[in-house]
C-alpha cells in the first residue's frame, strides 16, 4: 500500500495521519502471519528508535476501533494483530501457537442448532482449527 492509500484510508475512517501511524502500519502489512503487538514494536524501533510500545498499542487500538485492524482471539496467548480484514478462519498450531488463514470458502457454513436469543444480533462468526503445524508434527514423531 503506497502512503497516498494510506492517506486516503486514514481519511475515510477519520483519522490523522501522523508519520509514527504511518511508519507502524507499513510494518504491519509488511510482516507475515498474525503479529503481535510487540513484534511490531522491534520493528518500529528500527526506524523511530525513540517510539514506546504504548505508542504502538495505542496506535494498534485505533487502527482497530476503526476497522483497519483485528486482534485474533486472546486465548491463543498474547494479543495477536491481524491484516487480513476479508472474511476468513484461522488453523491454530497448538504446540507453537502459529495461525494460518483459511479463506473463509473453504469452510462449510455454520449453523446454530438453536436460534440465539432474540437480543443477540450476529455479526459475524469464526471457525479455529487446532492442531499441529507441518514442523511442530515432525518434530513429535520419533
Amino acid at each position: 500500500m503506497r502512503v497516498r492509500d494510506f492517506r486516503e484510508l486514514c481519511a475515510e475512517k477519520g483519522l490523522a495521519v501522523t508519520h509514527q501511524r504511518q511508519v507502524i502500519w507499513d510494518i504491519l502489512r509488511s510482516m507475515e502471519g498474525h503479529p503481535s503487538p510487540e513484534a511490531v514494536y522491534d520493528r518500529v524501533r528500527s526506524e523511530i528508535p525513540s517510539i514506546s510500545l504504548a505508542t504502538v498499542y495505542k496506535n494498534v487500538r485505533t487502527f482497530t476501533e476503526h476497522g483497519l485492524l483485528a486482534e485474533v482471539s486472546l486465548h491463543h496467548g498474547p494479543a495477536r494483530l491481524e491484516t487480513n480484514m476479508e472474511p476468513h478462519h484461522h488453523m491454530v498450531c497448538v504446540e507453537c501457537r502459529s495461525i494460518v488463514d483459511i479463506p473463509d470458502e473453504a469452510v462449510e457454513p455454520v449453523r446454530l442448532r438453536k436460534s440465539a436469543p432474540p437480543e443477540f444480533r450476529v455479526h459475524r462468526y469464526s471457525v479455529e482449527i487446532h492442531g499441529l503445524c507441518g514442523r511442530c508434527a515432525r518434530k513429535s514423531q520419533p
